[in-house]
């Protein structure tokens, strides 16, 4: 079979392959695009997801007829000149607009800021319709209809319009996170129109337009730097987060990207914080020389590699872990509004409605049990035999009312024992105004402290806040000294691939100090001697191939680690304080100080959160006092 040179048309359909896996690709390479060209106003328009039209319109520098004749052509861009390892700009490879215009209808009419007129070109299915003058203002319109009407095949797997409409939604929004000082308004007949104004450098207000005005209440600001690599953004404290990654941004020098290593660090940094199946917000940009990190990695352009990629990982871990030692230990504000919510009326938690009683008229004959009576001398006076009606809120059916308040005349003698422990009034020494957390003013259920703080109270979880305590002494013993080791009588030998084994053996020296003794058995083979003693009896070949593989795939060794630390966890959950045990005063308050001088103490080993702040201006809306 005798070779021959392809068509333009067929080469430029073969790259579209690659480059414009669907609608939300192309909206990708147009937005780079207009970003590239200066613009500080991008408006984009769908309809059928995309499919049917994309429209991307900016003020920019624009082009003339001659750029607008290169423009479709490939491998012809204005962005690199003779080298790879200076790239600024989000696009470089000269594909976007020929690898459109081969699968599609592409129109793009431009014009620069100091010419009179503009011009306009057409391309469909690879051919070049016209070139002629267009009337419009400075900047330019990128029209894509009918996208893969050439290519009809690549049409049965996109997915439904509404899918393709959110997956452009969602780059808009990454590239409106990176580029705060750009106006970006999405609109069309498929959606309803989303506008981001420019915020200029006020990185955090444009993420609040992006993730929610809640991010801005519970983001950490990050801001690092190690051998001239930078790493600022924003970090959300670990109660603050979601069920999946999509809040997760990653930026290099101003590139939006999907990189594994980035998105690993940042899973790895909350590791210990985030309970598993719950993902962290965080919105992080990576600064350093282009020289130092491969953006040409994929078409998409939303791969990098980086030359130094545990530099950037240590970087990234090591920030958000000093980020959240230093502010992470409150508890996100989304807690106090679901209290809020569920101390409104009308609030049906899990879908329990209280059975509806008759409404009667209020008076002394038809209610014999009322919240007060008549004292001789006309004073109002509690009176004990008051039943607590049941409420709308927290669905206890119904709640246990406090001991003390409502109980039976039998259980009257024991009530200075009951449930409700009403501590002293604190010193001096323990006046709420000293302590981030307060004083301990009363012990709930027998497992929630209430304090009072300045500015309003905190109810914490007394069994979630001393699991954490617990844990972090615990961690705190586990990394100041090598762990205990247990030897085999018989070693272990597991079978592996040579390339495993030489992986494994770089990191003999750190499993050693973890408790973990291994050594080279053949070419093919790892002998295990010891094991931790912390980890009882281990499953020693599942464990080391867990440790192969993840050395294969993230050149990390820190899975022996978090089995040790989740191990750890597990002791301090089964020795800690438990819930139904009553605290004096002074227990409570001791917890609190410890809360308040322990790294990671606002979340529990399983990342729920071990206690919820209700600031006392929210107390007074309940009661329609502000």
């Amino acid at each position: 079979m005798s070779i021959k040179q392809l068509s333009e048309t067929l080469i430029n359909q073969i790259a579209a392959g690659e480059v414009i896996e669907r609608p939300a690709s192309a909206a990708k390479e147009l937005i780079e695009n207009a970003l590239d060209a200066g613009a500080t106003r991008i408006e984009i328009a769908t309809s059928g997801g995309g499919k049917s039209l994309l429209r991307v319109t900016d003020n920019g520098s624009g082009m003339d007829e001659r750029d607008l004749e290169l423009a479709v052509r490939r491998h012809c861009t204005s962005k690199i000149s003779d080298t790879l390892d200076d790239i600024s700009t989000l696009g470089f490879r000269g594909e976007a607009l020929p690898s459109i215009g081969s699968v599609a209808r592409l129109t793009i009419s431009s014009r620069r800021r100091d010419s009179d007129g503009g011009a306009e070109i057409a391309v469909a299915g690879g051919k070049l319709q016209h070139l002629r003058p267009s009337a419009l203002n400075p900047g330019t319109i990128v029209e894509v209809r009918d996208l893969f009407f050439a290519t009809p095949a690549r049409l049965k797997f996109l997915k439904t319009e509404k899918a393709e409409a959110a997956a452009i939604t969602e780059i808009v929004k990454r590239m409106a996170i990176a580029f705060p000082q750009v106006r970006f308004v999405l609109s069309g007949t498929d959606r309803t129109t989303l506008e981001f104004p420019a915020t200029g450098e006020d990185h955090l207000a444009r993420m609040a337009q992006i993730l929610g005005k809640d991010f801005r209440d519970n983001a950490i600001e990050i801001n690092a730097e190690r051998e001239d690599v930078t790493l600022t953004g924003f970090a959300g404290v670990p109660t603050f987060n979601r069920g999946n990654a999509a809040h997760q941004y990653a930026f290099v020098n101003g590139r939006p990207v999907q990189d594994k290593l980035v998105l690993s660090a940042i899973r790895g940094a909350y590791a210990e914080t985030i309970p598993s199946g719950r993902y962290a917000v965080a919105v992080l940009s990576i600064g350093l020389d282009p020289a130092l990190v491969d953006v040409n990695v994929h078409p998409a352009k939303s791969d990098v590699r980086f030359r130094d990629p545990q530099l950037v990982r240590g970087l990234i871990v090591g920030a958000i872990r000093e980020a959240l030692a230093r502010d992470g230990s409150r508890a996100a504000t989304t807690g106090a509004d679901g209290m809020l919510r569920a101390f409104r009326p009308g609030f049906q938690p899990n879908g329990y409605r209280p059975q509806q009683q008759p409404q009667q008229p209020w008076s002394a004959e038809t209610s014999p049990s009322r919240p007060f009576s008549a004292a001789p001398n006309g004073s109002s006076s509690y009176s004990p035999s008051y039943q607590r009606p049941v409420g709308n809120g927290f669905g206890e059916r119904p709640q246990a009312s406090f001991d003390g308040l409502t109980m039976p005349a039998a259980r009257a003698e024991t009530a200075q024992t009951s449930s409700w422990s009403a501590p002293a009034p604190a010193s001096e020494a323990e006046a709420p105004s000293r302590f981030p957390l307060g004083a301990a003013r009363a012990q709930l259920h027998e497992n929630y402290i209430v304090a009072q703080t300045e500015t309003g109270l905190v109810i914490v979880d007394q069994h979630a806040a001393h699991e954490r305590l617990v844990f972090e002494a615990m961690r705190k013993a586990l990394h100041s000294k090598r762990l205990a080791s247990q030897v085999l009588l018989i070693p272990e030998i597991i079978d592996l691939p040579e390339e495993d084994c030489d992986r494994l053996m770089q990191f003999s020296s750190e499993f050693g100090e973890l408790g973990l003794g291994i050594e080279r058995f053949g070419p093919g083979a790892i002998a295990v001697r010891e094991t931790p003693a912390m980890l009882g009896e281990v499953d020693a070949s599942g464990l080391i191939r867990q440790l192969a593989d993840e050395i294969a795939e993230w050149d990390t060794a820190s899975g022996l680690s978090a089995k040790l630390e989740y191990v750890a966890a597990t002791m301090a959950c089964h020795g800690s304080v438990r819930s139904g045990r009553r605290l004096r005063p002074e227990e409570m308050n001791a917890l609190l100080r410890q809360m308040e001088v322990t790294p990671g103490s606002g979340q529990c080993n399983h990342g729920r959160p071990t206690y919820i702040e209700l600031k006392l201006s929210d107390i007074e809306r309940l009661f329609g006092r502000s």
